[in-house]
């Protein structure tokens, strides 16, 4: 059940001391190294994991790499895999509650997001990729009389997944789910602050029927662990969600080792553009709130910038920061808090580093800008709103991943197209207006993988999420994700 009483006793459990999770069975690393992980809550720790080494990433990739070759997992019939994965599926959901509170003693998200966008979100990707495995068919292509050409999906072999520590189901779900589902093999690599519940996922896919080394999680340091995985030539693909400087790097270690392909979900600096036509300001005000407060602002695709114009500047700002004052901030295994801890103390100095920053450059902060609840331990931060931010300001150009929306006002739509365009990224953004041929050449104009019109956030499995420019390559969700782990192979086959 959830309730209250139910989140309070899963939270009093101690949580044992974690190891790797490879061929099959849970391993210390191969030097006994491990490493601290805290709560964000209190700043207290929580337990222990395995820091693992070059020589723990080499162990599951030859795991994997075996379970492949000898076609385990990638030589059962689509339909077989399918109902391996819609068990998982089934388990995941038996286990929301629990998955979800662990997660949050370790990410801080808030318990009321959790539950959605963590177990209910994992299960719904496994249950739509074993839907997806056996009604992708391949093709016959148009050829002349004399022959027959035949293209076949085939799976890549090892994929390497390393996720952050934000949405550790969710985004896990969205590699491991088509990487399973294609025949794959998996070495995955979760945030070493944020490592539990995919641990837990593993054991899970294994009482599934999930066979011994298809999926293998290595905890440990990216700088480490991460770079091993990025390096092995055991690794066939690598799929990454994180920030822009570690993508960089991965692409090196690409190139150093095998030339694996490596597809990179990054970081994003989203607008969200408000027309005085749109038609209905004060939902729109409540979401832009919420399109950026939830998870303390720590959403890959949160909407960060505000664009609004002139005509309704002063009046929507003023919506916008009466919505955030009242979010409750507060313990996020509450079901009351609406926003709860930034994930480390690092975020929460980085985003109070911004607020100050904004100050210096001329921005004014109407509502927010301060820690809360230090008393706690834990690193909470009030919904914060800049207005005046300009385009020369960092506020304006970096990604800041906390509580922290910065609202510039426009003139004309071509004016509002420049600012939305006007950064580096290009992850997702947002329209707000009542004239149908407005949105469209809005979506057209604005460089976004992910455009939302009159709404923000929420869109499902059906639909990829990619970004342009430096928010990556390749697609997370829908039919799209196959494409990365998944060959596509020719037949010519001469009919004379």
């Amino acid at each position: 059940m959830t309730d209250q009483p139910s989140i309070d006793a899963l939270a009093a459990l101690p949580v044992s001391p974690q190891g790797h999770f490879i061929d099959g069975r849970r391993v210390p690393s191969r030097d006994g190294a491990e490493m601290e992980t805290l709560s964000p809550r209190d700043g207290r720790a929580l337990t222990t994991l395995a820091a693992g080494g070059a020589a723990d990433v080499a162990a599951a990739c030859a795991a994997a790499r075996k379970a492949f070759e000898d076609r385990r997992w990638a030589g059962r019939a689509p339909a077989e895999r399918k109902r391996v994965l819609l068990r998982l599926a089934e388990l995941i959901e038996r286990e929301a509650l629990s998955l979800a509170v662990l997660g949050v003693r370790e990410n801080g998200t808030e318990i009321s997001m959790a539950l959605k966008a963590e177990p209910g979100s994992a299960a719904g990707s496994f249950r739509y990729y074993a839907e997806a495995v056996d009604k992708i068919a391949g093709e016959v292509a148009p050829t002349a009389e004399g022959a027959l050409g035949l293209v076949t999906r085939e799976p890549v072999g090892v994929v390497g997944a390393i996720v952050p520590w934000n949405f550790p189901l969710m985004i896990g779900a969205w590699k491991l789910a088509p990487a399973l589902a294609a025949g794959n093999s998996v070495v995955l690599k979760p945030a070493e602050t944020a490592s539990l519940t995919l641990l837990r996922i593993a054991e899970l896919a294994a009482e599934a029927g999930l066979p011994d080394g298809v999926l293998n999680v290595v905890t440990g340091q990216g700088a480490v662990a991460g770079e091993a995985l990025a390096l092995s030539p055991e690794v066939d693909a690598l799929l990454f969600t994180g920030s822009g400087a570690t993508g960089r790097r991965l692409l090196e270690y690409a190139a150093r080792s095998n030339l694996k392909r490596v597809y990179l979900e990054l970081g994003g600096k989203s607008p969200n553009i408000i027309f005085a036509d749109a038609p209905d300001l004060d939902k729109a005000a409540k979401v832009a709130a919420t399109g950026i407060f939830r998870n303390a602002g720590q959403v890959c695709i949160a909407g960060s910038r505000l664009l609004v114009e002139d005509a309704s500047h002063d009046e929507f700002v003023a919506a916008v920061a009466r919505h955030a004052a009242a979010m409750l901030v507060g313990d996020p295994l509450s079901l009351a808090s609406e926003i709860g801890a930034l994930h480390s103390e690092a975020q929460l100095r980085r985003a109070l580093g911004f607020v100050e920053g904004a100050r210096a450059e001329g921005a004014e902060i109407v509502t927010g800008g301060a820690r809360l609840m230090e008393e706690t331990g834990g690193w909470f931060m009030a919904p914060t709103v800049a207005t005046g931010v300009a385009p020369g300001h960092r506020l304006f150009r970096e990604e800041v991943f906390g509580p922290v929306l910065a609202v510039t006002r426009f003139r004309t739509e071509a004016e509002a197209v420049a600012l939305a365009n006007g950064t580096e990224y290009g992850l997702a953004a947002g329209v707000w207006t009542g004239s149908l041929s407005r949105a469209h050449r809005m979506v057209r104009a604005v460089r976004a993988g992910l455009v939302h019109v009159n709404t923000y956030g929420g869109s499902d499995l059906t639909v990829p999420l990619g970004g342009h420019g430096q928010s990556g390559n390749g697609h997370d969700k829908s039919l799209h994700a196959f494409d990365k782990v998944q060959n596509l192979k020719s037949a010519w086959i001469d009919l004379g």
